[in-house]
């Protein structure tokens, strides 16, 4: 599943392409998403101008005057875009190979700037919710949410609050989207390694240091990955319709029995089982 840097990739990619754009008709092939889609959302978007695309953890949010159009990717959603005058592929932020099929294109978007937007998904994980006169935070899939990474208010007040009394191992904090939102499985890996901790820690036993650096490290890494691309594990595409790079730079995630990246270390990388999700973590220096 992408996780933040790939989705914010993807949202920028978007916006430079088919922001201000006007749906000018739009067609719905399979309606059986994770979540039916509605059919009135063709009489709604159609001659509806695209004010904004914006993202909130793992969701892509699509703004219209007054209505608002809510898509998650789920495990293999993907957009592609298509120049309609020939349907040739145009450079696409997400996931285009060779190999996707027609049959897996479930809505196309035909745009009054010559472009196509089509959602593609195997396995039909992904969704679309459509509200009219709503406030972001009003809508049940966000206001659940727990703060972005980057906000300022992610910090060491709200990171001790939130803990006491839990027992609560760290990994699970992490991948808990009430708490953080939008770390996925990679980018909580890579920055329990930064920070030289074990996924399995009890997150109430961190230091105030332990947990500033564990902040810090979250911050950085993601950034980075954003900088490189995001992490192309199976066909995602930056926003140059090539790989992302950031895989190249994994430090235990998917390096099981590899020496640890840290000269300083003689340790090997482990792989274990955390709430039915693969982990990695070296067997010496994270603690």
């Amino acid at each position: 599943m992408p996780e933040l840097p790939e989705i914010e990739i993807v949202k920028r990619s978007l916006f430079k392409m088919i922001n201000k754009a006007k749906i000018i008709d739009m067609k719905i092939y399979n309606k059986n998403l994770r979540y039916k889609i509605p059919r009135h959302l063709r009489k709604y978007l159609v001659n509806e101008k695209i004010c904004k695309i914006s993202r909130r953890s793992k969701y892509l949010i699509f703004y219209f005057r007054n209505k608002m159009l809510l898509a998650h990717l789920g495990m293999t959603g993907k957009f592609f875009l298509l120049r309609s005058k020939d349907n040739k592929i145009m450079k696409t932020s997400f996931y285009y190979n060779l190999n996707i099929l027609p049959k897996h294109n479930h809505i196309d978007f035909t745009l009054d700037n010559g472009i196509k937007l089509i959602y593609n998904d195997i396995r039909k994980f992904g969704f679309f919710k459509f509200f009219n006169h709503k406030k972001l935070n009003e809508i049940g899939f966000i206001k659940k949410l727990g703060l972005e990474p980057f906000s300022s208010l992610f910090n060491l007040n709200y990171f001790k609050n939130f803990i006491k009394n839990k027992k609560k191992n760290i990994k699970n904090l992490l991948m808990d989207q009430t708490f953080i939102s939008g770390l996925g499985n990679i980018y909580v890996n890579e920055a329990l390694f930064m920070s030289k901790i074990h996924p399995l820690r009890i997150s109430k036993s961190l230091n105030e240091n332990e947990i500033l650096d564990l902040i810090s490290n979250i911050k950085k890494i993601l950034k980075f990955s954003i900088s490189k691309g995001g992490s192309s594990i199976k066909d995602f595409k930056n926003a140059e319709g090539k790989d992302g790079n950031f895989q190249q730079f994994f430090n235990v995630y998917g390096r099981e029995n590899k020496t640890c990246s840290r000269i300083s270390c003689s340790g090997k990388i482990i792989k274990i089982s955390i709430s039915n999700r693969s982990s990695f973590c070296c067997s010496k220096c994270q603690k």
